[in-house]
């Protein structure tokens, strides 16, 4: 499987049985994304910034991609995707609304997108979650986590592989996401470095058996 990283929380991930993006998004954040075609899209919630469905077409195997924007258990042509219900903020969703954690699995690899979450994991939603290979945590707070929740929470989900997303960058509109922390205020709080890569390949026999943070380019 290869993963690529097309800016805020939206990733491609293309495996053998087919293509998955995750929380498309529009101009709304400052900046156009990539283009993109995929079998699957998942939308963790529906704000502009990550539901831009309409940007991303299909592919040779599906015309027109399959959503997925909603807890429960999904196949799509080999591809298993696993949503469980969270919250937008602190506040039982009083604030943002709800969200949604979806783990895929693509090519023997468990990938947990954990979308907007904006509160640390309840043992229940721990267990609900499961073992995963890799996690996509937002680490930028005021919207989602902070750097400080986001480590606690890839210490409470024991991933092989931390990618981090939804952070503050040059592209962003400084009026809607000035606030958020950066990718280096998380590196510094998890205590980690990383050199930054265009593409992660990975596949089960290739995780490493210490956990690793993977900083991806946006492309």
């Amino acid at each position: 499987m290869t993963i690529t990283y097309h800016g805020h929380s939206c990733f491609k991930l293309r495996g053998k049985r087919g293509t998955v993006v995750t929380d498309p998004f529009d101009e709304y954040v400052g900046f156009s994304p990539s283009s993109l075609n995929a079998d699957i899209v998942t939308v963790s919630h529906h704000h502009p910034d990550h539901d831009a469905v309409s940007k991303v077409t299909g592919t040779a195997r599906r015309p027109k991609p399959f959503i997925i924007d909603a807890a429960g258990e999904y196949e799509i042509g080999g591809i298993s995707v696993f949503g469980v219900p969270s919250f937008h903020d602190n506040s039982q969703g009083a604030e943002r609304g709800r969200n949604t954690i979806f783990t895929i699995l693509i090519d023997d690899v468990r990938v947990c997108h954990l979308g907007d979450l904006g509160h640390e994991l309840t043992e229940a939603l721990i267990d609900e979650i499961g073992e995963i290979d890799i996690l996509m945590a937002p680490v930028g707070g005021v919207f989602t986590i902070d750097p400080a929740q986001a480590v606690q929470t890839v210490r409470a989900l024991e991933p092989s592989l931390v990618i981090p997303m939804h952070y503050k960058t040059e592209l962003h509109k400084p009026e809607l996401f000035g606030e958020l922390k950066t990718l280096a205020d998380f590196l510094k709080e998890y205590g980690a470095e990383a050199q930054p890569v265009d593409k992660l390949e990975i596949d089960e026999t290739s995780l490493p058996e210490e956990r690793e943070i993977v900083v991806l380019n946006q492309q």
